[in-house]
């Protein structure tokens, strides 16, 4: 309430604002100091013997102007007198009391029977004076109540006016401190109690929603055998899902050597087939035939209740049928592991900058002349060809490698590496690299099988749980970890844009299973800038593939730089101009994004125009012809 009433002045509490008040009030009532001074040393008296409920008489000050308030204080004064024994002051207002006052909070309501002893008579003249001074104010907060609240107040008495317009006069000339504590309202905790209340009844339904969508939990196992672009295989899955039974997927085409059980089993390679345990259930017609006979129910809750026995087929094994691991062992990665244990590696001072984790390329020199029988030149230039395969690097690019002073560092020792890049979690591979297009091919075929077994039919769905858990997934982490040494600058443009649209994609799941789902803006920026891989020798973060390649090096929305600098060696991977389509491809886990799917290298131009027609129409551009607006996505804006 922004209006003060009569007699209510701001900073009353202040000595030099007061006292002028107090003393005309004194001499129009005939109040003599030495009244006040006997007044004093009753109140001290009884200061040790009385004390009064502390209820909304210290609390009205904050909120004078609903009525309803008062009414709560009312009923919650016996509880906040367990809470705290304080007392109050009953309405008399005594110059000469603001000193006591500042000192303590705490003053005295004397007890009826000793009032006529302790309280001279002018003393109740002022508290008369008081009262008839706020009554008409006390009614105006009334009607103020009335109308705020709508609650029926007809049988306020008038005595009860009185005594609230009593508590008005000395709310006006309480200490700060009496004040701070009155700004106590019992409203904002019944509000907060029903905010509370209603929060807790919002999360229990929704508990009860999750719980009713997870799947049973069961003893046994189900198994189903599924391949690539079936559409019986997606039914299947929609089936056991309505179903709500958890089941294990294993595509033939990612695991070929899973073809010879099936047909031992059911004597030939036909996809679907559901096994609950070790029993044969049958394909997709099976499956529908003993759910409308009522005998998969029966099925099922001996399935639950049993497990499965050795005979029933088992999940994918790790590392089944992956061509990952296989592969000639690199020679020169033998020599720097060797060199990694031989030559000296700490922190360094270079060019008034320290350097961690550095060596010295005449100590490098020196190695390799005394490990290979070099002499000092070839020594070098074996070095030179060590570095061109991504093993180490000099801490500022300045050469590729040389003799002397300079200073290198492995791979694996670069802080941004070791920090931020999650495809290099046991340090360099040692393995030979494989051609990039072999494991382009490799990741596009892997990310349709995880696409078509843990995403929704659109593609807007994922689930994260189950990739989480999947040997699919595991296999995809293995691949990444062969981009570290592999060379893409030479990648045709429809390779490299095929290829890093589909790493994009699951990069992007990799890191919200990695780190989650961005809570707000500086979350997401995190996890677009500092989840990276290490491709090539260099580290790609989220949004370097995105604006850095598949932009053509374009500036971010709301950056003033672009990502990569002239002498930045990612630059030559760039795309020789930005393609806009990429937009409609890349999926970063929002739900207005695109759908998710996979890109390869022949009909890329063609598969990025058909996704930019399935996002307009599944919601991206919204045309009201009555309205004559159109409401397009923030993603035609970038």
């Amino acid at each position: 309430m922004d209006e003060k009433p009569e007699g209510h002045t701001d900073g009353i509490h202040k000595e030099d604002q007061g006292k002028p008040v107090e003393v005309e009030e004194m001499h129009r009532l005939n109040i003599s100091k030495d009244d006040v001074n006997k007044l004093e040393e009753g109140n001290k008296e009884d200061k040790d013997d009385k004390h009064v409920e502390q209820g909304d008489r210290m609390n009205k000050d904050g909120d004078l102007d609903s009525k309803a308030q008062e009414e709560v204080n009312e009923t919650t004064r016996e509880d906040l007198a367990e809470e705290e024994q304080e007392p109050v002051f009953d309405g008399t207002e005594v110059p000469g009391m603001q000193a006591n006052r500042s000192s303590s909070t705490r003053s005295l309501d004397p007890d009826p029977e000793e009032e006529g002893s302790v309280w001279p008579e002018k003393a109740v003249a002022l508290k008369n004076f008081v009262k008839e001074k706020g009554a008409a104010v006390t009614s105006v907060l009334r009607r103020l109540s009335l109308k705020r609240d709508g609650v029926e107040q007809a049988n306020v008495d008038v005595d009860k006016d009185t005594s609230d317009s009593a508590k008005l006069g000395e709310q006006a000339a309480m200490s700060p401190r009496t004040a701070e504590r009155s700004a106590w309202n019992p409203l904002n905790y019944i509000k907060v109690s029903r905010d509370t209340d209603s929060e807790s009844k919002a999360e229990k339904g929704k508990n009860i929603i999750e719980e009713s969508l997870l799947p049973i939990a069961t003893k046994g196992r189900i198994i189903l055998y599924t391949r690539l672009g079936c559409r019986d295989c997606r039914e299947a899955r929609l089936f056991l899902q309505r179903k709500r039974l958890r089941y294990v997927e294993i595509n033939i085409d990612v695991y070929p050597s899973r073809k010879l059980e099936i047909e031992k089993v059911s004597g030939s390679c036909a996809v679907p087939k559901v096994f609950l345990n070790e029993v044969l259930i049958g394909g997709l017609s099976e499956l529908k035939g003993l759910d409308e006979s009522g005998k998969l129910d029966e099925k099922i809750d001996f399935f639950i209740s049993e497990a499965p026995s050795p005979e029933a087929p088992l999940p994918p094994l790790p590392g089944e049928d992956d061509v990952s691991d296989n592969g000639p062992v690199d020679e020169l990665a033998v020599i720097v592991q060797k060199m990694k244990a031989t030559i000296v590696v700490k922190d360094r001072l270079y060019k008034m900058r320290r350097f961690t984790n550095c060596f010295l390329g005449s100590e490098a020199v020196d190695f390799l002349s005394e490990d290979q029988y070099l002499e000092r030149e070839e020594a070098v230039e074996f070095g030179q060809k060590l570095a061109s395969e991504h093993f180490f690097r000099h801490v500022l690019d300045e050469n590729l490698f040389e003799d002397g002073d300079h200073l290198y560092r492995f791979l694996d020792h670069d802080p941004t590496v070791s920090s931020q890049c999650h495809n290099i979690p046991r340090g360099i591979i040692e393995l030979k690299p494989k051609p990039i297009a072999e494991i382009a091919s490799r990741l596009r075929f892997l990310s349709y099988a995880i696409f078509e077994a843990y995403a929704s039919e659109d593609g807007r769905h994922v689930d994260y749980r189950s990739i989480h858990g999947s040997e699919e997934f595991a296999r995809y982490l293995r691949i990444v970890q062969e981009l570290q040494r592999v060379k893409v600058q030479d990648m045709p443009r429809e390779e490299k844009l095929a290829f890093f649209i589909n790493l994009y994609n699951m990069m992007a799941i990799h890191a919200i299973l990695a780190w989650g789902h961005p809570a707000g803006p500086l979350e997401r920026r995190k996890l677009f800038g500092d989840f990276k891989y290490v491709v090539g020798g260099c580290t790609y973060s989220l949004s370097s593939i995105q604006n850095g390649i598949l932009r053509g090096n374009q500036r971010p929305p709301y950056n003033l730089l672009k990502p990569f600098g002239v002498k930045d060696k990612r630059s030559q991977v760039a795309l020789p101009y930005p393609e806009p389509l990429i937009h409609f491809a890349l999926v970063c886990g929002t739900r207005s994004g695109p759908a998710l799917r996979c890109y390869s290298p022949g009909n890329i131009d063609k598969e990025l125009m058909d996704a930019a027609r399935d996002f307009l129409r599944a919601g991206g551009l919204i045309v009201d012809l009555s309205g004559k607006v159109a409401y397009a996505s923030k993603i035609l804006k970038w």
